[in-house]
């Protein structure tokens, strides 16, 4: 009986559950924004909290504990020289969750995501979901308004130069 047990199974392994969602984690730390299924959303979404909070402690410990949950393995975990450099490469995220994204919640108490429902995946009708910072500091180029790009500006002064020739 799983009684008073109140985590999220999402069907996996706790060492594969682990791993999806450090990858998670990671992947909103880089993108800002991701989709996922609900039941993955809502449980990430907790995670990625915990690493904001670890982030404004921003001590030598904080980034470690960061970097132990973050990581599925670390650079001391492997005799592959070739493997620590891509750890090390990866382990970016930890700079962009210490240096950019927990200062932008220094002032908030908690409820650094957010989860917008989008409707069915066509393939298998899973409820999906988008995982993003609720802070528009992070988020600026989702929140901007576009400008026109450069093609447009060419396609506008090739029109007007046919209407001279005309």
């Amino acid at each position: 009986m799983r009684h008073r047990k109140n985590t999220a199974k999402l069907g996996l392994k706790s060492q594969h559950k682990r791993a999806t969602l450090a990858n998670m984690v990671c992947s909103l730390i880089k993108h800002k924004r991701i989709t996922t299924t609900i039941a993955k959303a809502k449980v990430a979404r907790s995670l990625a909290d915990k690493m904001v909070t670890l982030g404004k402690k921003g001590t030598l410990s904080a980034r470690r504990l960061a970097t132990g949950r973050l990581s599925a393995r670390g650079p001391g975990h492997t005799a592959d020289k070739e493997a620590r450099k891509r750890w090390h490469k990866d382990n970016d995220v930890i700079r962009i969750l210490f240096e950019e994204i927990a200062p932008a919640f220094k002032d908030r108490a908690g409820g650094y995501t957010r989860v917008i429902r989008v409707g069915p995946r066509p393939g298998d009708a899973a409820e999906m979901a988008i995982l993003e910072w609720t802070s528009s500091v992070i988020v600026p180029a989702l929140t901007a308004p576009t400008e026109p790009t450069e093609e447009k500006g060419k396609k506008d002064k090739d029109k007007e130069k046919e209407e001279k020739k005309s």
